[in-house]
C-alpha cells in the first residue's frame, strides 16, 4: 500500500504551545494542584492524558479553590472570567493562541472607536464567547447568511467583521460574501483572522486527496478543524473517515484500495498518527511518503505568564524554548522503525490566509 501522509497536519503553533505550557507547569508545580478553564484544547486523548497526570478541567472559575493556579486554554476567555480569577487570588497562565489574542485587540480596538462588530462563528464556541465578552454591546454574532436581515445595524460606515480562527476559509467566505452584499460599506479586518494552520491543512486536503483511494483524518468529533477536513475529502471525491485513533480503524474500509491519505486535525497528538501509520504497515505493508505542502517549521517562547512563574519557582524560561520541525521529526521517527518512506514537496498556487507560521 502506498500511504500518502500530509504535511502539514497536527498541532498548530497555538496548540502546541498550549499543551506545553500545561506540561511544563506540570514539571515544575510539585503538589500544587494545576486546574485548566475548559478543555485545553478539543482532543480527547489529550484531556485524558492529561486528566490521569492530575490536571482537573473546569467550567467556571468557581469550581477552582482560592489561590490556586489556572490555566486559560488556547480558545481564550473573556474579560470577566480574567476578573473572576483575579478575585480569588489565582494564579492565571495564559495559554491563548496568539491568533485569538489577535481577534480580541482587534474587537476591543474598534469597539472603542464606536463602530459595530459583526462576529463571523459560531455562537457557542469557546473561542467566540471570548471574543464576544470583550465588547458585548458591540458585536453581533453572525452564523450563517440567514442571521444578517436580523443584525440591527447603526451607522454601515463605521461596520467591521471578525472572524472566529478556526473555521474553514469557504465556510466562513460564503458568510462573509453575503455581508459584502447587504452592507458594501463594511470594513474588513487590518490582516486575515482565519488560523493560518487551519487553512494550510485544508489546502493540503485539497492539494493530495484525489491521489488518494482513501482518506483518514485522525481527530475528535467535537473538533471543527478536524471534521472539516473529512468533508473537503468527500466533497472532492475521495471517501474519508474521522477516527480518535487507530482502535476505531475498520480493515473492511480498505478492500481495493492502493493509496490512501492519513492527515490529521490541529488538535491531535503525533503519536496518535504513528499509531494508524504502523497498523497500515503491519497489515498491508509498503511504504510512507510525505506530501510537503506548506513548511510550519517555527520555535518560539514561553507565554509570559507562564515565564514569570518559573522565575519565582528558580526556573529558567528561556531553556525550555518551544519547537516544531514535523517533517524532520517524522522522518526519524520513520527511520527508527525501519519503515520505508521518502518525502515529495508539492508545489500549488498560494491560498489566501495560508502559510504564515507563528515567530
Amino acid at each position: 500500500m502506498k500511504i500518502l501522509l500530509a504535511n502539514p497536519r497536527g498541532f498548530c503553533a497555538g496548540v502546541y504551545m498550549a499543551i506545553d505550557v500545561v506540561d511544563q507547569l506540570l514539571d515544575i508545580c510539585g503538589a500544587d494542584k494545576v486546574f485548566v478553564y475548559h478543555e485545553i484544547v478539543h482532543n480527547r486523548h489529550v484531556v485524558d492524558r492529561f486528566r490521569n497526570r492530575g490536571v482537573t478541567f473546569v467550567e467556571s472559575i468557581a469550581e477552582v479553590p482560592r489561590d490556586s493556579i489556572v490555566v486559560f486554554s488556547a480558545h481564550g476567555v473573556s474579560p470577566a472570567v480574567r476578573s473572576e480569577a483575579r478575585a480569588k487570588n489565582l494564579t492565571a497562565i495564559d495559554a491563548t493562541c496568539p491568533l485569538v489574542m489577535k481577534v480580541h485587540a482587534e474587537a476591543i480596538r474598534f469597539a472603542k472607536r464606536g463602530w459595530q462588530i459583526l462576529l463571523v462563528g459560531h455562537r457557542n464556541h469557546q473561542e467566540v464567547v471570548g471574543t464576544l465578552g470583550e465588547a458585548p454591546e458591540a458585536i453581533q454574532v453572525v452564523e450563517k447568511p440567514e442571521d444578517i436581515p436580523n443584525l440591527k445595524i447603526i451607522d454601515a460606515e463605521k461596520l467591521i467583521y471578525l472572524t472566529q480562527t478556526t473555521l474553514s476559509l469557504d465556510d466562513a467566505n460564503i458568510i462573509i460574501k453575503a455581508l459584502k452584499k447587504a452592507f458594501p460599506k463594511m470594513h474588513e479586518p487590518p490582516s486575515s483572522d482565519i488560523c493560518y494552520a487551519t487553512t494550510n491543512r485544508q489546502t493540503a486536503v485539497r492539494a493530495i486527496a484525489p491521489e488518494a483511494e482513501f482518506v483518514l483524518v485522525v481527530g475528535s468529533k467535537n473538533s471543527s478543524n478536524s471534521v472539516r477536513l473529512t468533508e473537503i475529502s468527500e466533497n472532492d471525491g475521495t471517501p474519508s473517515r474521522l477516527i480518535d485513533d487507530k482502535s476505531e480503524i475498520d480493515p473492511d474500509w480498505f478492500v481495493g484500495v492502493n493509496t490512501v491519505l492519513v492527515t490529521s486535525g490541529a488538535s491531535v497528538p503525533e503519536d496518535l498518527v504513528h499509531g494508524v501509520l504502523e497498523w497500515l504497515i503491519d497489515r498491508f505493508g509498503g511504504e510512507v511518503e510525505q506530501r510537503d505542502v506548506y513548511d510550519e517549521r517555527v520555535e518560539f517562547g514561553l507565554p509570559g505568564t507562564l515565564r514569570e512563574l518559573m522565575r519565582n519557582r528558580g526556573v529558567d524560561p528561556d531553556s525550555r524554548r518551544i519547537r516544531i520541525d514535523r517533517e524532520a521529526d517524522t522522518t526519524a521517527w520513520l527511520e527508527r522503525k525501519h519503515i520505508p518512506n521518502r518525502t515529495v514537496q508539492v508545489s500549488i498556487r498560494e491560498t489566501e490566509g495560508g502559510h504564515q507560521p507563528h515567530d
